[in-house]
């Protein structure tokens, strides 16, 4: 899951909200984001403290569940920021192309469909983007 899904879910003003939700409420398994997703997250939400607080406790099974990067998943990143530099993708970006590779995943819940259309799995598939 990357960050514009996010802060739509937890912004009502959000023009994305009701799409988002609406999305969300026909998933049926965990929503997998990373740290660097939430850090982005936690910034544009930082002028709007109870969806910031609504972001950090919803970690608990539902809706969103944190899966680690650590050391060794930093080589991997780097060669995406690498391959995609043109692009000018971000490092929450990255990590989640990273983390698909890793953990076998083709589905991304994004509001960029701009990079994740360009964006390749590890074999050259392309995501599922959703909504």
């Amino acid at each position: 899951m990357d960050t514009g899904p996010i802060v739509a879910i937890l912004s009502e003003s959000d023009e994305h909200h009701e799409a988002c939700v609406e999305q969300l409420q026909s998933i049926t398994g965990p929503l997998l984001t990373c740290w660097p997703v939430i850090t982005e997250a936690a910034w544009l939400l930082r002028a709007y403290p109870l969806a910031l607080g609504r972001l950090l406790s919803s970690f608990n099974g539902r809706p969103f569940e944190l899966v680690p990067l650590n050391e060794p998943d930093l080589s991997g990143i780097a060669a995406i920021l690498s391959k995609y530099r043109g692009l000018g993708i971000q490092l929450a970006d990255a990590s989640l192309v990273h983390l698909a590779n890793r953990e076998g995943i083709e589905i991304i819940f994004t509001l960029d469909r701009r990079d994740f259309g360009a964006l390749r799995l590890a074999r050259g598939k392309k995501f599922r983007v959703i909504p």
